[in-house]
């Protein structure tokens, strides 16, 4: 089965064809002989079998890629999106609901050849997208496998779907390549974000700045009319917390002022404690429908158009 029909063209396609992608991946990949991938600036020779500061080394390490129906509606479609979630993350969340995968390392070996194989099986059984789940320290084995896998049909649009603790000087070689930026906007306060994912000090301004060059890259997301399905844009989800521990009505505020009052939000309530959650009180329980009404209320107020919402929980 393969995906329904489509006129998009993804931008990845002429960047093959001349050269580009090749080019940028190999770029990239050397740059993982000091890795300054992500924002933790590790320098870390992950080619030569080091483990980075995201716990990944030089081999690419994915833990499944299937068909999921989990995603918002405008990336499922009827036939789900093509998701494929790489093992190890940079985030080291307490409360990732992912933590086996992201923090205890669940996972395979693959080379490139293999991922791009995956694409096409997922493009195959008819997925309308192919979406990358915490992949930025496999940025350069994701450009080599979208360079193999062009010649051989995928035609998809690509999904970047990320923390948001991203730099935007790597980020720019992604600039035509990704179709689909799904990013998490987490925290709106420095010392939260310490807290919550140690180390990352600096997730506030750092992914502020990343939002403003995703959306630089691709834009408001709208889904196409005839499909319902997005193929094109900037994505956001913010997570509310207890005890509004994410700042939720700063980061809300702070995408009002910033980005186009349409931009695609989705404000999630279904944090739920686990893994190292229940070493901190205070966001160690669900998420009430007040506390969950209250950051509704303020995207609202802030101007915000484009919201998902999750009422029923």
């Amino acid at each position: 089965m393969e995906a329904e029909s489509s006129s998009y063209s993804p931008g990845y396609l002429d960047l093959h064809k001349s050269g580009e992608l090749r080019a940028r991946a190999e770029v990239l990949y050397e740059r993982m002989r000091h890795c300054d991938l992500c924002p933790r600036d590790c320098e870390t020779d992950r080619l030569s079998g080091q483990r980075g500061d995201c716990l990944a080394d030089g081999d690419l390490e994915i833990s499944s890629a299937s068909a999921h129906f989990g995603e918002e509606e405008e990336l499922v479609g009827r036939h789900g999106s093509g998701t494929i979630f790489f093992t190890n993350c940079s985030m080291h969340c307490v409360f990732c609901i992912n933590y086996e995968i992201s923090q205890l390392g669940q996972g395979r070996k693959y080379n490139t050849r293999q991922l791009a194989d995956m694409m096409l099986m997922l493009q195959r059984r008819g997925c309308h997208n192919i979406n990358l789940v915490s992949p930025s320290h496999y940025i350069p084995h994701i450009l080599f496998a979208l360079d193999r896998a062009v010649p051989d049909g995928l035609r998809l649009p690509v999904v970047y779907n990320t923390s948001g603790w991203e730099k935007v000087e790597v980020l720019e070689f992604l600039d035509g390549v990704v179709d689909i930026y799904l990013s998490d906007f987490k925290y709106a306060g420095a010392e939260e974000a310490d807290k919550y994912s140690p180390g990352a000090v600096c997730y506030p301004e750092t992914s502020q700045k990343a939002l403003l060059e995703m959306h630089r890259q691709v834009g408001v997301a709208h889904a196409d009319p005839d499909t319902g399905l997005i193929n094109k844009g900037l994505m956001i989800r913010h997570l509310v917390m207890p005890n509004n521990a994410a700042r939720s009505d700063r980061v809300l505020r702070w995408i009002a002022a910033n980005l186009p009052k349409d931009t695609y939000v989705n404000i999630m309530s279904q944090y739920t404690p686990v893994f190292k959650a229940f070493d901190h009180p205070e966001i160690a329980r669900r998420v009430t429908r007040t506390e969950y009404r209250n950051a509704v209320s303020v995207a609202r107020g802030a101007g915000l158009t484009n919201l998902r919402l999750q009422m029923r929980h």
